[in-house]
């Protein structure tokens, strides 16, 4: 058995900044939305197809959204197939939580 060079370094809890990607809490919080999108067509069973008709999307453009292909999708765009399938949605705009300043986040009143 060989040992390894490798350090393990500890995440910021945002992957997308620790890979040092531009906009990284927009994309976190994008991911965090179609991750819920995606527990809501599982947990209902139903098929990429019929999600697309109750979001008004192909089935193709369901699949890309579901495998990460949100880049180009806004959060508003985002928050219309939550509504489809049933979700409210509120907006809450606050005072930081601590002096680094304002993030952004998803705080659910349910698990899915």
């Amino acid at each position: 058995m060989t040992t390894s060079d490798s350090t393990v370094e500890r995440g910021s809890g945002n992957v997308f900044a620790d890979l040092g990607h531009p906009d990284a809490d927009a994309h976190l919080l994008k991911a965090e939305l179609v991750s819920r999108i995606d527990a809501i067509v599982r947990r209902r069973r139903i098929t990429q197809t019929e999600a697309g008709r109750l979001l008004g999307q192909s089935q193709p453009d369901v699949s890309r959204l579901l495998r990460g292909g949100f880049r180009e999708y806004s959060l508003e765009r985002l928050f219309r197939p939550l509504t489809a399938l049933g979700r409210d949605i509120d907006i809450v705009i606050r005072q930081p939580r601590s002096a680094a300043g304002g993030k952004l986040r998803i705080a659910a009143a349910e698990t899915v």
